[in-house]
């Protein structure tokens, strides 16, 4: 499947601070962003709140978007729409820093480095490890936002295969202006459990992009019988990086130890990177 972008203005607490101090000066119209940083444009300064187009906003709402600091929401019909799902679970599109892509946050529970880089700086560095990509097909296991798929592709990747099983995390990526690479022609969707979606390929991708949530949370994409299946799925000398991260690291627990031990088990030479937190190496 294609993924689909869903275009909505959104406001976040630095574009309604910018708002604010506009008004307070008495401007007319100041120029600012409605996509997180991705695009800027002309937004009226009216006595009731501010007008883009047919898009408008109370002052009161714009009030409350400044208050709410990590707070990202869609205008709709006047009004403000958080950008959060509250179903099983809990899912949560998070501002980490002005200019730079949100985080999805699932139950209080961050999807991406935040303490000490950005979602985008994180993902680079996963992909980096691959290597050159140009002309190359790679698999992206777990899509969440689509940060490391659009990074494969800044860096060349001539088709990429996406899968990803929680239709929530894929409603707030179409909502998420940093997400919209996923629309690129070179991105095949696959909506499914990545754990069973594997077996459809056998010796198909030069790369894969391994990135599952943390080990308690998806246990099975960690397991020897997974990582045999990516190497399946993996032509001979295919290269592959896996987001280990560092749960438990203050009790004194080292995942990728063992991580590096079933992939190795499951046919790869492979090396900790600490600066990425991943696994990475070579289908032998």
């Amino acid at each position: 499947m294609k993924f689909r972008a869903l275009r909505k203005p959104l406001i976040c607490s630095h574009v309604a601070g910018q708002l604010l101090e506009g008004r307070r000066r008495g401007l007319r119209s100041i120029r600012t962003s409605l996509d997180l940083g991705r695009s800027y444009v002309e937004v009226e300064l009216l006595d009731h709140g501010m007008r883009c187009g047919d898009v408008e906003l109370g002052w009161d709402y714009v009030e409350l978007a400044r208050s709410r600091e990590r707070d990202i929401y869609a205008i709709e019909g006047g009004r403000l729409m958080p950008l959060s799902i509250a179903s099983e679970h809990f899912y949560k599109l998070v501002l980490v820093k002005w200019g730079k892509p949100p985080t999805l946050e699932i139950d209080g529970i961050h999807m991406h480095r935040i303490l000490d880089v950005t979602p985008d700086v994180d993902s680079e560095m996963k992909v980096a490890l691959l290597g050159d990509l140009r002309c190359r097909r790679a698999l992206d296991v777990c899509t969440g936002l689509g940060y490391t798929a659009a990074a494969a592709l800044r860096r060349g990747a001539c088709s990429i295969v996406t899968i990803e099983k929680d239709e929530n995390v894929l409603r707030l990526a179409a909502l998420n202006p940093w997400s919209w690479e996923l629309e690129d022609d070179r991105v095949e969707l696959v909506l499914g459990d990545a754990f069973e979606a594997i077996n459809e390929f056998e010796e198909e991708f030069d790369v894969v992009i391994h990135d599952p949530p943390r080990i308690s949370l998806a246990g099975n994409l960690y397991s020897l019988e997974f990582y045999m299946r990516l190497a399946k799925a993996l032509k001979p000398g295919g290269r592959i990086v896996h987001y280990v991260g560092q749960p438990g690291i203050h009790s004194g627990k080292k995942i990728w130890r063992g991580v590096l031990e079933r992939l190795r088990q499951a046919g790869f030479d492979a090396s900790y990177d600490e600066r990425s937190r991943c696994v990475y190496g070579r289908k032998r």
